[in-house]
This record gives C-alpha cells, structure tokens and sequence, in this order.
C-alpha cells in the first residue's frame, strides 16, 4: 500500500498560550460579534498573536466565503450577512485591545456588486475616527476584479494594501476559485497606480507542489508589479478535505527564499513555516513606510 502523505517535521510543531489575554479576546470577539480570519482559516499562530502580542486580524463581511479555494478553511456558501453596524464595532474593539497595526480582512462576496468595498471602506473610517494613532492594513479579495470597487477601498486611504497572491501561476487554477494569477497582479499594480504612497503587499504559501525557480518567477512577477512586501510561509492541509502538502521546506530554505526576495528588491519579506500573511505585521509597518 502506498501513500502521498507527507509527515509533519518537528520544526512545526506550535506551542498553545490560553493565557488571560487569549481567552479574554476571544471573549471580546464573541461579545461584539466579529470574525476573525485567526480562528476562521485555523491560523497556526492565533495563540502566539492573542496571548503574546496581543494582536488579531479582523474578518469582515460575515463568515461565509463566496469562493472554495482548495486551500482555505473558511466555510463556503451563499452568504446572508450584511451588517452596517460592523465598521463600528470593529473600530470599538480595535480601540479596547489598544491595537498599534490592525489588519483587516475579508470573505470574498461574488454575490454583491461592489465586492463588499463600500463597507471594508466604511471600517477604515470607523477605525482611523477612533484610533487616530493605529496604522491599518487591508486585506481584501479581488472584488471581483472592478477598478471602481478597488477605488472605493483605496480613497479610503489605508496604511498597507495587502493582497494574496497565494500560489504560483502555473497552481492558480487548480488551488484557487475564480481568483486569477493575472487578475491579482493587476489589482496591486492599480492600487500603486492609485496610490503610490501606500505600500502593496502580497503572500504566496509553499508546500503546494511548486519548484523553486516559480517561487523566484513570482516574486518577479509581484515587482514587476511594483509589490513592496512580501511573506513566504508553509501551506498547512486544515481539514482531510483540502489538497494535501506536497513538501514541507525547510527553515533553511526559507532563509534562503528570503535573501531572494531581498535581492529582488522588496523593502521587507516574512519567510518561514509558520508565517502567514499578517504575521508581525505590526513590524512590517514601520519597514515598509521608511522604504516607499
């Protein structure tokens, strides 16, 4: 009998902190209603982010994903939510955890015209009204590709423009619902159009099946596309349900991606097994506004 299971490494194994900080987020999030993309997607770093630094990324526009990528967790369906109290509430609790960076994220809306842009714009504005010292980070999906609707969020002047990449080209098909390898990089290639003062970041996950010469490709590609940040971090299987890890590269490797990526000319780049997108954002931040 012959498998194509790859057995986890011990570099991965994640130390849990349920400390105070940890469960009283997750009690804030309850009270207020909000998702985050740390407990939807079954980030491996949630208890180092909201016990240790107290950190979370926020997922607006419900818990339900229009899209079924192979790779995500996030429940997918047609969703029913649309909630133009969430801004506030999310703004409320960025301001009760005292939050320096926050990160905001959202589900992929097909089924609204806009994309869900009007309200991702809306919480900026809720944010920066009450938090006037906190940097934010957006994180949105294509939105369907629409220039108006990418023109929305950006008018609303976010710190950071971050959007996922995810996989290399030759992946995107079979790793990604509806989203496009080219349609993302003309998405972050319009945002700087839009905007050349707010710096672009974007993040692939390894262990798909790509080769080290298409990661390189990629990151060409993403300067190409004048991209200024990069994260590198190891595609972990959520459920048996999701396509399976192909390889599990190494700390060294990543090391070696990231000195890659360096040379290419991004002004930061998060590599390792357990980055994911927003991991230390809170320290990209400052990188990125120094070198763009």
């Amino acid at each position: 009998m012959t498998t194509d299971y790859v057995r986890k490494p011990e570099w991965l194994k994640i130390k849990l902190n349920t400390n105070e900080e940890y469960t009283g987020l997750k009690k804030m999030m309850r009270e207020k209603k909000l998702h985050t993309v740390c407990e939807e997607a079954k980030c491996p770093n949630i208890h180092e982010c909201w016990a240790v630094r107290k950190t979370a990324t926020f997922m607006i526009l419900g818990s339900v994903c229009t899209r079924a990528c192979r790779f995500c967790a996030v429940k997918t369906g047609l969703p029913t939510e649309l909630d133009w109290e969430e801004p506030e509430r999310v703004a409320e609790s960025v301001e009760l955890m005292g939050l320096k960076h926050v990160v905001i994220t959202m589900v992929a809306r097909d089924d609204l015209k806009d994309g869900g842009a009007q309200i991702f714009a809306e919480t900026v504005r809720a944010v920066r009204r009450r938090n006037p010292f906190c940097s934010i980070e957006v994180l949105p999906s294509d939105m369907n590709g629409e220039y108006n609707n990418l023109k929305t969020l950006m008018d609303a002047k976010p710190d950071i423009l971050n959007h996922n990449i995810e996989t290399v080209g030759r992946l995107t098909p079979r790793i990604r619902a509806r989203a496009t390898y080219e349609r993302s990089l003309e998405f972050l290639r319009r945002a700087k159009q839009m905007n050349p003062s707010i710096p672009t970041k974007s993040s692939i996950m390894i262990g798909l099946g790509e080769t080290k010469a298409e990661i390189i490709e990629t990151m060409d590609d993403l300067r190409a596309n004048e991209v200024d940040i990069m994260t590198i971090g190891q595609y972990l299987q959520p459920t048996k349900r999701h396509i399976k890890v192909k390889k599990y590269w190494s700390p060294e490797e990543f090391n070696e991606l990231k000195e890659i990526a360096l040379s290419k000319g991004f002004s930061h780049c998060e590599a390792g097994p357990l980055v994911r997108s927003s991991y230390h954002a809170d320290e990209q931040v400052k990188a990125a506004k120094e070198n763009v």
